[in-house]
């Protein structure tokens, strides 16, 4: 029952950029397998090259960079409903340069991205949704991302954080949120007191 949910999910999520036929639906249904995780396990290991697109149902996952000098850096947060995976990678079948690591128990659904890829090249309404999605996800929502680093606060960033995943603090570590949002942990904590305080 609960694949069913996590499925009908997926779906929704997909309408969510353009209209998706019964035929193109069931192509993707024919490629979805499902994959759980541990907490801390590695989905996708700096170096690795991507080979599938993965659909979030329930947990959290990080993407993050490791420097020359072995400081680790949170590039991205992915939770319930979101996709997660390499683009690059899988686009231009490199190694991937960051790691996709749990940071709860996550189930996930997984796409071989090949056969995706097949499907989004020979059916037009899956090829809208992949224009839409990429459109939205990597052009406007990249562009507001760099914008918001250099024009709103810390504090602004965190609270835009908060109205997208209201419980995202208490799921995950100050130090992977702080990281996302390019300050310190330090930092953090200060606006969070800061806005209790104003509460």
């Amino acid at each position: 029952m609960i694949k069913e949910k996590f499925i009908s999910e997926l779906k929704l999520k997909l309408e969510s950029y353009a209209p998706i036929s019964n035929e193109s639906w069931a192509l993707i249904e024919s490629i979805i397998t499902f994959q759980k995780l541990e907490k801390d396990e590695i989905l996708l290991r700096n170096g690795q090259i991507a080979r599938n697109i993965h659909f979030v149902c329930e947990g959290a996952l990080r993407a993050y960079v490791t420097d020359y000098d072995g400081n680790i850096y949170t590039k991205n947060i992915f939770l319930e409903t979101d996709f997660a995976g390499s683009t690059v990678s899988y686009l231009l079948g490199t190694p991937s340069n960051f790691t996709l690591e749990a940071l709860e128990n996550t189930t996930l659904i997984s796409l071989d991205y090949k056969k995706y890829r097949h499907f989004i090249d020979n059916n037009i309404d899956l090829k809208n949704f992949y224009i839409a999605y990429l459109e939205n996800n990597w052009v406007i929502e990249k562009e507001q991302r760099e914008v918001s680093l250099v024009m709103e606060n810390a504090t602004e960033r965190y609270l835009k954080l908060l109205s997208k995943h209201p419980n995202i603090d208490q799921r995950i570590q100050q130090l992977h949120l702080a990281s996302h949002l390019g300050i310190t942990p330090t930092q953090l904590s200060r606006i969070r007191k800061e806005l209790k305080k104003n509460h």
